[in-house]
């Protein structure tokens, strides 16, 4: 059993969320050597990428897609910069992506313009002889970051020594890595995505034991708690502290165990910016992402995920007024599309997600210009053994869903 409390650990994604953050609506970008310039940590790339104009980048990304033709496919998640969504084949939600990457049986090459679980997700699902690209490989997820694996295999191996021989079943939110899928997948636990968390819960606790839900305590806590679990029934698992920061009684009694990890892009919501947005707009509809805290998510109209999310906006009656709780880049996106609507941030400092910021166009450009040499860059592999136990999460989630 594991005693020594551990020293908490920042991930440097959380650390870089302000990097970038605004007043102004638009992020445009800019060269690399300007956005280097503000002390962010990114993948280090061939000089001559380093001062191009985003006109000339542009320019190029073009020019190389069509040499390379149906060889590649190039993804573009939701909260991509627009700069890069312009050069997507098709967009969507991280899942929706890999099952779209899966479905590409004559693509080579799929360049995922997200972060690193989302491409690993796309490597569990292709075929062997595709391979899946990340344009930036220190693109990762501050969630994901907050779930390491040894910690997990720690909670893992503490839950056992507690609750002896009661049943545990691990369910892992889609913004994890591998490793954390595949020990789901080897424990008779399964993957979820916010839009289907509910019918996951719903099969696990029919076990008649306990849920370990990793890594978003918040995607946890409104799912568990929209399914009448109450407060006293959950837990939160602190990787930091002796058994969580639990009693083995509290263990024990405990029905879900929420994995402390959140959000850095959702947690910026609160309830505050709710009311504001309500006293300057009486007709205003409030829609929120289920990783926002309990509070934004009980005092919104609808909560949902990213397609829900888009869904519901576009949708939506001419004239009516949105005020919408997640990423910046989406919510500027679904106002250009949709400019017979109100539709604004709850947050009035914008703040792009700051992983996904840094699949910058420029390194687009350089791994498919690589590609156009034959010398593929960044392509993203899961070993064997952690691909087969995570496939067999995943599947059980599609089953399930």
């Amino acid at each position: 059993m594991t005693t020594q409390t551990k020293l908490p650990v920042v991930p440097i994604t959380e650390l870089e969320q302000s990097a970038f953050c605004q007043t102004e609506e638009e992020l445009e970008s800019k060269s690399l050597v300007e956005e280097f310039a503000v002390g962010v940590r990114w993948q280090r790339i061939p000089k001559k990428y380093l001062g191009l104009s985003p006109e000339i980048i542009g320019k190029r990304i073009q020019k190389a897609k069509k040499m390379l033709g149906q060889k590649v496919v190039v993804l573009g998640h939701h909260y991509q910069r627009d700069e890069v969504i312009q050069f997507a084949d098709y967009t969507g939600d991280s899942f929706k992506l890999s099952k779209y990457a899966a479905s590409q049986n004559n693509a080579e090459y799929i360049i995922f313009c997200g972060v690193h679980f989302m491409a690993e997700t796309a490597d569990i699902l292709t075929n062997d002889d595709q391979n899946v690209i990340l344009p930036n490989m220190t693109a990762g997820c501050s969630m994901a970051d907050m779930a390491i694996t040894d910690d997990v295999l720690d909670c893992w191996d503490d839950l056992g020594s507690v609750l002896k021989n009661k049943i545990v079943t691990p369910i892992t939110y889609m913004n994890s890595t591998a490793d954390i899928k595949s020990l789901c997948g080897e424990n008779d636990g399964v993957v979820c995505t916010s839009s289907n968390a509910e019918q996951t819960f719903e099969w696990a606790l029919k076990k008649q034991g306990k849920i370990l839900f990793l890594p978003d305590q918040h995607l946890g806590r409104n799912t568990a708690s929209r399914m009448g679990v109450s407060d006293d029934e959950m837990i939160v698992w602190d990787p930091f502290k002796s058994l969580g920061g639990n009693s083995e009684e509290d263990i024990n009694k405990s029905k879900i165990i929420l994995w402390k990890g959140h959000c850095s892009v959702h947690t910026r919501f609160t309830l505050e910016q709710i009311k504001k947005a309500r006293h300057k707009h009486n007709d205003v509809k409030v829609i929120v992402h289920p990783e926002c805290t309990p509070d934004v998510v009980d005092n919104a109209d609808l909560y949902g995920s990213t397609e829900f999310i888009i869904n519901q906006v576009s949708n939506s009656k001419p004239g009516t007024t949105w005020a919408i709780g997640t990423e910046i880049n989406l919510v500027n996106r679904l106002a250009k599309e949709n400019q017979d609507k109100n539709i604004f941030c709850l947050d009035s400092i914008v703040c792009p997600c700051a992983t996904m910021y840094r699949i910058h166009p420029a390194y687009l450009l350089w791994v498919l210009e690589g590609l156009v040499e034959q010398n593929p860059t960044n392509v993203v592999q899961v070993a064997p053994d952690k691909k087969k136990n995570a496939r067999k999460a995943l599947d059980l989630m599609l089953s399930l869903s």
